[in-house]
């Protein structure tokens, strides 16, 4: 573990309970953090659907998790996600949706970081703007009924999104969103865009808490500290350097996403919480738990993928 990583999971592989008969979806799940997560909900049982771009790749990750744990009475299951290009998500959905009608969990794993300057996604979004915040946010609107129906008959507050956010969300200014800006045709740093982006996943957590509270999904929301994985794979070397100095190990990573969606006994987003590792609940910063705030950015979403839906 890194420098200052020494508190001991509340939640791993050596705790979690039996997961059969429960749905997740994890995106992002071939690499990093939501590979380590997938890998442990297989383990204990769970169906896990590996919501990623390259079916080579999951397909080999399926392979080597399942050839790891022989024992395992899960399932891993590849669907084809592409969060950098809202034309291609509601197939995704839909492919889902014909599968299976509950999901229990959906970990809104993946995302990109300080890309080179000037990408944007298939319809010109700002990179991490758009993989890390609208596409989420058009999956998850999209999965919301098979949610609805795995709440309806579930324990209280165990049908959750997880929406993965960052201790980046300091590095954006105050007011995290700048709706006049949202073009980035005035340019801002790098760590600027990402910090926004993050600050814009707890948002859109609050908002998801208050309007899917009636219907009994939850919402999380969490930083899950720094590791070193592909997500840093465009950070200059001398960045690279500090990060598997001081960085825990990836999987410490994984397990605050597996508290965050699978810890009984922790208060949804709309207390003003979120997660941090290993698993524990603090206080977020408090300017992005304002109501009018994450309505306001929630509506700007809703404009941006209503041409999708």
């Amino acid at each position: 573990m890194g420098l200052f990583s020494s508190a001991e999971p509340p939640l791993t592989e050596a705790n979690l309970s039996n997961q059969s008969g429960k749905t997740f979806v994890v995106t992002g799940a071939t690499s990093g953090y939501g590979l380590h997560l997938a890998t442990i909900l297989y383990q204990h049982g769970g169906k896990v659907y590996l919501a990623a771009r390259n079916a080579s790749r999951a397909q080999s990750v399926i392979d080597d998790i399942t050839r790891r744990h022989p024992e395992s009475k899960g399932q891993l299951v590849y669907l084809h996600l592409d969060l950098g290009d809202l034309l291609t998500i509601k197939k995704s959905a839909e492919e889902f949706l014909t599968k299976e009608s509950k999901l229990h969990v959906l970990w809104n794993n993946a995302g990109v970081m300080i890309p080179p300057q000037g990408s944007t996604t298939a319809q010109g979004y700002e990179l991490q703007l758009g993989t890390n915040v609208i596409g989420p946010f058009l999956f998850t609107k999209l999965l919301y009924p098979a949610l609805a129906k795995a709440a309806a008959d579930s324990p209280p507050n165990s049908v959750r999104v997880v929406w993965l956010s960052s201790s980046a969300v300091r590095m954006a200014p105050t007011p995290a969103i700048d709706f006049s800006n949202m073009d980035y045709h005035k340019d801002e740093g790098a760590w600027t865009k990402y910090g926004r982006s993050k600050a814009a996943n707890v948002l859109l957590a609050v908002e998801f808490a208050r309007r899917s509270k009636k219907d009994g999904v939850a919402s999380i929301t969490l930083d899950p500290g720094t590791s070193m994985t592909d997500l840093q794979r465009t950070m200059p070397c001398w960045q690279v350097a500090a990060v598997k100095l001081v960085g825990q190990r990836p999987e410490v990573g994984a397990y605050t996403e597996l508290f965050a969606g699978l810890q009984p006994d922790i208060d949804p987003v709309n207390s003003g919480n979120w997660i941090v590792p290993p698993g524990r609940v603090v206080a977020g910063r408090k300017d992005l738990y304002d109501p009018e705030l994450s309505e306001k950015f929630w509506q700007w979403n809703e404009e941006q993928v209503r041409s999708y839906l």
